[in-house]
């Protein structure tokens, strides 16, 4: 299976109607799929950037049919991303990058890609993007967004009143296009999720039929704004479970149950194993461990050293090894005047 970008003005016969994991037997790889609409400037929609979260694929499906003999309200230019581990239901497969870390700087073919469909993307003059991703733990639907302007909160609280605002990590395809449009991240719940279709659909075809985001401010009832301050990721040589585990680190069973709660300072998280200085690693915006601002370790239990609200959190021991254990947020003010930007 390549990574060369394919272009192509059409779905291909069979496209709304297959699996995830029968893709590949339709597209060669990723692939960018430009289709025409009453308005010129294009809806951007990137799926399957991780092959095992499906949602996106199950929305532009469940759209493209309600439109397969009537125009689209506005060009919708649909990239299709990881194939290959779509195949496996995997998020990645292990020789490749994670195609949601390619968007920026790099020599792989998949950053070469990736800078193809921005470019092209830019060319274009897209209108909004928007990413569509799942997540393995129990968390809110919600969108993201990685720049504070007004049209950015505009696109996101469209799709909910939860958003979340993130500079780390880099390379993801948000924050490549925010450079040229307003751009949001969903999160849509697990994969397979009825409501979270649903929801994104909704979503995808109301923004398809906005003429313009608006720029002045978004009302402050209709956001809850928080701020990923850090992501916490644990080391190779530490090994964890969940419950009763005869591993270096026992979490809580139920982990994921605290993802979007505010834990107070002194919340126990799990145990490590009294013999071996277990410590998570947790890194701020700029890259810089702060470990100990967020977590202690007194008498082997692993304890929240602040207060703090998680998202992420998974009980998913690959994707925790593939990508984290969760991101650490905080609650941010919503600007009072309009901003020109803030990165």
């Amino acid at each position: 299976m390549q990574c060369e970008l394919t272009v192509r003005d059409d779905c291909p016969p069979g496209f709304l109607e297959v699996d995830a994991r029968q893709l590949y037997q339709l597209l060669p790889g990723p692939t960018l799929m430009h289709l025409p609409g009453r308005r010129q400037e294009p809806l951007f929609v990137s799926i399957l950037l991780h092959g095992n979260e499906t949602t996106g694929l199950l929305t532009v499906q469940a759209l493209l049919r309600r439109y397969r003999d009537r125009e689209l309200p506005r060009a919708l230019s649909l990239f299709v991303g990881n194939v290959a581990a779509a195949r496996y239901g995997l998020r990645r497969l292990d020789h490749q990058p994670d195609y949601n870390r390619v968007w920026q700087a790099g020599e792989t073919p998949e950053h070469a890609t990736m800078k193809q469909v921005a470019l092209e993307m830019r060319q274009r003059h897209c209108f909004a993007s928007v990413d569509v991703h799942n997540n393995t733990g129990q968390n809110p639907r919600y969108a993201c967004i990685n720049r504070l302007a007004q049209p950015f909160f505009h696109l996101a609280s469209l799709f909910g009143r939860t958003v979340v605002y993130f500079i780390r990590p880099e390379g993801v395809q948000s924050a490549a296009f925010a450079t040229f449009c307003p751009a949001v991240t969903l999160e849509c719940g697990q994969p397979g999720e009825v409501h979270g279709v649903a929801h994104s659909e909704r979503y995808i075809e109301a923004v398809l039929k906005l003429t313009t985001l608006p720029e002045h401010p978004v009302a402050h009832c209709d956001i809850d704004l928080f701020h990923t301050v850090a992501v916490v990721k644990i080391p190779r040589d530490i090994s964890f479970g969940f419950g009763a585990t005869a591993t270096d680190i026992q979490f809580i069973e139920d982990l994921d149950r605290l993802n979007f709660s505010e834990l107070l300072a002194g919340t126990v998280l799990g145990h490590s194993n009294p013999d071996k200085a277990v410590r998570l690693d947790v890194r701020d915006e700029q890259g810089h461990e702060v470990n100990r601002r967020y977590f202690s370790y007194d008498h082997a239990m692993i304890r929240t050293r602040t207060a703090v609200m998680p998202s992420m959190l998974t009980l998913d021991s690959q994707v925790i090894r593939q990508d984290c254990l969760c991101y650490l947020m905080e609650r941010l003010p919503l600007p009072e005047k309009p901003s020109r930007d803030k990165a």
